[in-house]
């Protein structure tokens, strides 16, 4: 057995080692994300770390351990994904100015035909941007591989104000959850 991150996340992997895990294989899911299904968010990032678990397995042997997960921002019920340019970057650190949103993980762990789910929720608020902010925070790049077109353990977190819940879930793994998870696959953290 070994322990198989779907992502290419460099923090998924930092945090599984903040979890103690050193030993695990990356092989990164390739499938489309789609976010149109028109499930609720907890149900969606739930579906999406499931299909990249299951895609990754189809490459693994059923005795490995399959961690994947997925990442979305919603405000006002909308779905805020990764932006694809520097406008649409733009138009999401807008709207998310002086507001709270929130972040949904969804976790999944597959092993063979047993594949457990969990989402995890937090709330983000951010303090009043300026568009000069805006546009300075995109010039660094590190909006544009990031869900809400911000990463809080970047220069993002100078956009944050506050959170409640799970800081770590907003990097994109609750690893407080996980390391539960993977207790009852039998692979202790702690």
């Amino acid at each position: 057995m070994k322990i198989i991150l779907a992502s290419q996340s460099p923090r998924r992997r930092e945090l599984l080692g903040l979890m103690g895990l050193t030993d695990f294989a990356i092989i990164p899911a390739q499938g489309e994300e789609d976010l149109s299904a028109g499930l609720p968010p907890d149900k969606l990032v739930e579906a999406l770390a499931a299909a990249k678990a299951k895609e990754v397995a189809a490459q693994a042997d059923p005795s490995d351990v399959i961690i994947a997960a997925d990442t979305i921002v919603t405000l006002d019920g909308k779905v805020l994904g990764k932006p694809h340019s520097g406008e649409e970057a733009f138009e999401m650190l807008r709207i998310l100015s002086g507001r709270t949103h929130r972040v949904y993980t969804g976790v999944a762990v597959l092993q063979g035909q047993r594949l457990e789910l969990l989402h995890e929720a937090t709330e983000v608020v951010f303090r009043p941007l300026t568009e000069g902010e805006i546009s300075r925070y995109i010039a660094t790049g590190e909006p544009m591989d990031k869900a809400g077109a911000y990463g809080i353990q970047g220069r993002g977190a100078l956009l944050v104000e506050g959170i409640r819940g799970d800081y770590f879930n907003v990097m994109g793994l609750p690893v407080c959850r996980l390391g539960q998870m993977l207790k009852a696959f039998g692979i202790v953290t702690l």
